[in-house]
């Protein structure tokens, strides 16, 4: 017979999580992967305890996995778009011209802002900083920015954008969760993440002037970089389409791996008819990613290349997405065990019945959220749970259910880059060369909205309440 888990019980397999990762990691240095794992082995011989099969915990596992494929697929596709973008000159061209326009002063400014926007449209921070991101950091190396300053600031960039979208996988499962409706919760968020997000870019643009000296285009290593790249490519505003078919798509609500595919398939016809690349070598690109040996077939001598274009260059492809892949699936291993045991559901009973405040009540959402998505990863898992066990709080405390969903983004959103195990932190490492510790300070409005949202739930700012039936009534009456 199977029995739920204690608190202690439950709270012993995310502290031994935290452990093992903390020492593994921060002391021996031992990769992600093993450490996960061991945490999955502790749950389950808890699960054992409790009563559960082998067979039942591996069903557990599965269900997770399935639930993350649509993820999968887009972290592939990412890999695909990242190695073809720069087989047909796309995202070196957005290097190239931000050398020649961004001033390096507002550049933390202006990555914020592009990112934003790109994130905004495409509803996905990891395609738009797979992306403009990609662009940025290597325009911040070569302008001397730190990339940790750099990275923040494209992170924050691409979850506010992911936020505000419409098109965001966690902007649709937290209404959806919450019983809130998707753009009345848009709506909702402005009170909490417009205020962070201009807190950012004061912060940015303060920061920025220790770069108002420097002078990019006089660089003797900046030249020959953009000397190097003029060699690679040919210069055409037509290498810009694979960015317009993600941005219209998006904007039509066509589906993202299908249009990131596309924008692919056309990056790799670019390549081919603008540069003289080898056809195959766009093949290539998909699963290995570019390299500047590919130049061999326009006449270019790969020895010519210096370093960083190498560096900028040599990326992309399936292939270097697979350690996030296994990652997610060592990650799963522990989420899907401690789910299908019951210990989330045992962590959040103990506060039912004790909650008496607004400010408590968000409170609790909050730090519920954290420790979920710090556990397992992901928001997805924190949004369902707590959704389902709080929902009905908030409406006896004449909350609407917006106040719900809008806290679960403030605290699970805006926090998945500083977990270094999960999924999106580990994607912003690898694709941005930049860790966690690095970029963590500088991605500004991620941790601030937290405190935000504490700030309105105790002055009552942006808290939206119940309105009685009686006062319903009389508004229509007065309206009519």
């Amino acid at each position: 017979m199977k029995k739920k888990p204690t608190f202690g019980l439950a709270l012993s397999c995310i502290l031994f999580m935290f452990a093992t990762i903390g020492i593994g990691k921060g002391i021996f240095n031992i990769g992600i992967q093993p450490l996960l794992i061991m945490s999955a082995v502790y749950a389950a011989i808890v699960g054992i305890r409790l009563g559960y099969t082998y067979a039942e915990m591996e069903a557990g596992i599965s269900e997770k996995l399935k639930q993350t494929m649509p993820t999968l697929f887009i972290i592939l596709s990412v890999g695909i778009v990242v190695g073809t973008w720069i087989y047909s000159g796309t995202v070196p061209m957005m290097i190239y011209y931000g050398l020649k326009l961004i001033n390096p002063s507002w550049f933390l400014v202006t990555a914020f802002i592009i990112v934003a926007i790109v994130s905004t449209a495409t509803g996905t921070a990891w395609g738009s900083t797979a992306t403009a991101g990609v662009a940025l950091i290597g325009v911040a190396e070569q302008m001397g920015i730190p990339l940790g300053m750099a990275a923040g600031a494209i992170i924050a960039g691409g979850v506010f954008g992911d936020k505000m979208s419409p098109l965001s996988d966690t902007t649709n499962l937290a209404p959806l969760v919450s019983g809130a409706e998707l753009f009345e919760h848009i709506r909702h968020m402005f009170y909490t993440t417009f205020p962070v997000a201009a807190i950012g870019l004061v912060v940015y643009f303060i920061a920025g002037r220790q770069f108002s000296g420097v002078e990019v285009g006089q660089s003797e290593n900046i030249r020959l970089l953009m000397a190097n790249l003029d060699a690679l490519y040919n210069w055409n505003i037509l290498l810009l389409l694979p960015i317009v078919i993600i941005v219209v798509g998006s904007i039509m609500k066509k589906p993202t791996v299908p249009l990131m595919l596309l924008s692919s398939a056309v990056a790799i016809a670019l390549g081919s008819i603008i540069h003289g690349f080898d056809f195959s070598d766009g093949m290539v690109a998909v699963v290995s990613g570019f390299n500047v040996n590919m130049a061999a077939a326009k006449g270019v001598d790969p020895d010519t290349i210096i370093a960083p274009v190498m560096k900028l260059a040599n990326r992309g492809g399936i292939r270097s997405m697979m350690n996030i892949v296994i990652i997610i699936f060592c990650g799963y291993s522990f989420a899907g065990i401690i789910e299908k045991i019951g210990c989330l559901e045992a962590l959040m009973s103990p506060l039912n019945g004790k909650i008496k405040k607004v400010w408590q009540l968000i409170g609790v959402t909050i730090l519920a959220t954290l420790v979920m998505v710090f556990t397992a990863g992901v928001a997805s898992v924190a949004f369902i749970m707590i959704g389902t066990l709080l929902k009905d709080t908030y409406k006896e405390m004449g909350l609407e259910a917006k106040n719900l969903s809008r806290t679960l983004e403030d605290s699970g959103t805006m926090w998945l880059p500083f977990v270094p195990w999960g999924a999106s932190a580990i994607f912003y490492m690898e694709v941005l060369g930049v860790h966690v510790g690095q970029y963590g300070i500088w991605a500004i409005s991620c941790y601030l909205g937290i405190f935000m949202s504490m700030f309105c739930a105790f002055t009552g700012f942006g808290i939206a309440r119940i309105q009685p039936v009686s006062s319903l009534k009389e508004e229509v009456k007065s309206v009519s």
